[in-house]
């Protein structure tokens, strides 16, 4: 019998208390935040070099150079 992983979580879920539900919850919101980040900075990553032909610029040094 091939049970996924989803529907373990649930089956354990029903039995588990509210306080352990609590800590559990904590973390799968700690591993999804961990992940978007990860994905923004990749994304940032990836779009540097392209980016870096408009702010590499004589133009954009003098508008930033009072900073």
């Amino acid at each position: 019998m091939n049970v996924s992983v989803r529907e373990q979580l649930l089956r354990e879920i029903e039995k588990t208390p509210d306080s352990t539900l609590k800590e559990v919850l904590d973390f799968l919101l700690f591993v999804r935040s961990r992940e978007l980040h990860q994905e923004q900075l990749e994304i940032s990553l990836l779009s540097e070099p392209s980016l870096a032909e408009e702010w590499l610029t004589p133009e954009e040094d003098e508008a930033w150079q009072h900073l």
